[in-house]
């Protein structure tokens, strides 16, 4: 039987969240090996790379950066060739994953089973989020694009509250979602806006891209979901928040919406109104700080207009609902129709309420 080894490119706000979980649950997940690749010897890095190194995980550079590495007291255990040759399964955690499937991931599609991007890299392969479209995965997927941890925001509550969890393909009449995103991660140092900055809208039909890759999400299901985004930047390194509107085609009461939101295990609950209030909670009680459900919704927040208007507030976990779409498809390549099960061991950092 050979190998499952999974390795991770990149080593950011994505990629050092997921090698750890990786590292964390292997033996649940079926997996051997992690490893993972940086470009750059930085000594602002070293403590990231040797903790996860201590963690369990290998570790893999390009040839020339061997020795540069080797000089700030790390030791590389694979050339970054090495690595993807023996790889089952590649998640891209780079801004560049289009360019390096162009360049260097088509040369290893007859050995490695799937190639994973982040939400950035529009065209990588299939779309993909967690509960929203998996009966969209085959076995003829190999590249697979998870999308941004916004979109996986949009499309939680359009399935759940505009299609009733997918049962009613056209339950939705139209969506409006108004994106205020974090300014930069707490773990960057560049990117932070002294003050609200607002994005144009670049897509006609959609407005912003949140909307649009929404669009393609569902469209793999053959369905046509009506909705449009805007988005905006505010001087906070918390959390994105998020403001919608969905409009049923069918009526709809606060008590059903809020049962509806219950129900479901990868939407959280919240009495917070506050960002910080909910980011403080997922570094208590989420893994590597992030709560893994796709969205926390404020419950105060919540309100139906019309008998079929439904308007709120809500919260996106970080990156923790991306996180948990790559560990999915992951699995996916891995073990095929078993992902499903092998995953629940991550149930622990799903949360009802927040």
């Amino acid at each position: 039987m050979s190998k499952h080894v999974v390795h991770v490119v990149g080593t950011g706000t994505i990629g050092e969240p997921l090698v750890g979980l990786l590292t964390d649950f292997r033996k649940d997940l079926g997996i051997d090996e992690v490893t993972f690749s940086k470009k750059q010897a930085l000594m602002h890095d070293r403590s990231k790379v040797w903790a996860l190194l201590k963690r369990g995980a290998k570790f893999a550079c390009d040839p020339e950066m061997i020795e540069s590495f080797k000089e700030i007291g790390v030791e590389t255990n694979y050339t970054f060739d090495e690595a993807l040759a023996q790889a089952s399964v590649v998640i891209d955690c780079t801004p560049v994953g289009n360019r390096m499937k162009d360049e260097l991931y088509k040369k290893y599609e007859s050995t490695t089973r799937g190639f994973i991007a982040q939400g950035s890299e529009f065209g990588f392969g299939k779309p993909y989020a967690r509960g929203i479209n998996d009966e969209a995965l085959t076995p003829d997927d190999q590249y697979i694009q998870v999308v941004s941890c916004n979109t996986h925001n949009l499309s939680v509550l359009i399935k759940t509250l505009g299609l009733d969890g997918g049962k009613d393909p056209q339950g939705l009449k139209e969506s409006h979602f108004v994106c205020c995103r974090r300014a930069n991660d707490i773990s960057q140092d560049s990117g932070f806006c002294p003050g609200p900055s607002v994005n144009a809208h670049k897509y006609e039909r959609f407005g912003t891209h949140h909307a649009r890759d929404a669009h393609k999400l569902f469209e793999t299901l053959g369905v046509d979901v009506n909705v449009f985004s805007s988005a905006m930047k505010f001087n906070s390194q918390y959390m994105h928040t998020i403001w919608f509107h969905i409009v049923r085609n069918r009526p709809i009461t606060k008590d059903e919406v809020i049962e509806r939101l219950k129900a479901d295990d990868r939407i959280a609950l919240t009495h917070k109104t506050s960002s910080n209030k909910v980011f403080s909670f997922g570094r208590d009680h989420g893994h590597f700080g992030r709560i893994l459900n796709q969205t926390v919704v404020v419950e105060s927040s919540l309100e139906v207009i019309n008998d079929r208007e439904i308007l709120g507030w809500c919260f996106t976990p970080q990156d923790g609902n991306s996180l948990l779409s790559s560990l999915a498809a992951t699995e996916f390549f891995l073990h095929g129709n078993e992902y499903d099960h092998n995953i629940q061991c991550l149930g622990r950092y799903f949360f009802n309420e927040v």
